[in-house]
């Protein structure tokens, strides 16, 4: 038998969980911003951010289960689980959207705490969020390099698949407006994914594992 004090502490919890879960998987119904009408403009369906959270956390349990990593795979899946949940308030902001790096990381930052709510975990869960915006540790660096390479894979899976735009329609793209960007398509950048490729391709160098991911899934068609 439970007494009112355990029933209300029962209940306290449940809601507490519930609201922490129906608040993180509005992710379903957010749209990752790079493929909207204002940056790549992707043709039919786009990927929401909840499916690129759950593409991040596949690509880490595979390149895990390939490689003798040494990591701590179940602090890398609950970064990569809830890198994105402050997204939920905040929106998905791009590089290209206007905002320096250091206002987008104490907005998120502000998000998370807000979306986490009460859960008794909080401060544990919310100190792993911060290790992975650090990313001073291995297992933090590997979830960053994950949620990167995520990008870079449906950029590429929609290149295969023919939903990306021609450069010559991509005229709305607030991406063009950046310097590097710009600087790759004078030097006369075929198609989208090899924009993502120039870009990125820095991001993984001192990662030999990561690097040949680049390589291979720009020199193969991911169409499964």
């Amino acid at each position: 038998m439970l007494y009112s004090y355990q029933v209300i502490n029962l209940m306290t919890k449940i809601e507490s969980s519930m609201r922490f879960y129906l608040l993180a998987t509005k992710l379903k119904e957010c749209i990752r911003s790079g493929w909207d009408d204002t940056h790549w403009n992707i043709k039919g369906r786009r990927e929401s951010v909840a499916e690129h959270v759950y593409g991040c956390l596949i690509l880490a349990i595979a390149i895990d289960s390939n490689f003798n990593l040494k990591l701590n795979l179940d602090k890398v899946l609950k970064m990569l689980s809830l890198h994105e949940i402050g997204e939920v308030i905040i929106g998905d902001i791009t590089p290209y959207d206007g905002i320096t790096k250091e206002e987008k990381l104490e907005k998120e930052h502000k998000a998370m705490l807000e979306v986490l709510g009460n859960i008794i975990k909080k401060e544990e869960l919310y100190t792993l969020l911060l290790e992975f915006d650090e990313q001073r540790t291995k297992e933090a660096k590997f979830a960053h390099l994950c949620d990167k390479i995520e990008a870079d894979i449906q950029s590429k899976v929609y290149q295969d698949k023919g939903r990306h735009h021609s450069l010559e329609e991509q005229k709305n793209n607030v991406a063009f407006k950046n310097k590097k960007i710009s600087d790759i398509l004078q030097k006369d950048a075929q198609d989208a994914f090899t924009i993502w490729y120039e870009m990125d391709k820095d991001i993984y160098r001192e990662d030999e594992i990561f690097k040949a991911i680049l390589t291979y899934i720009k020199e193969n068609n991911l169409c499964i």
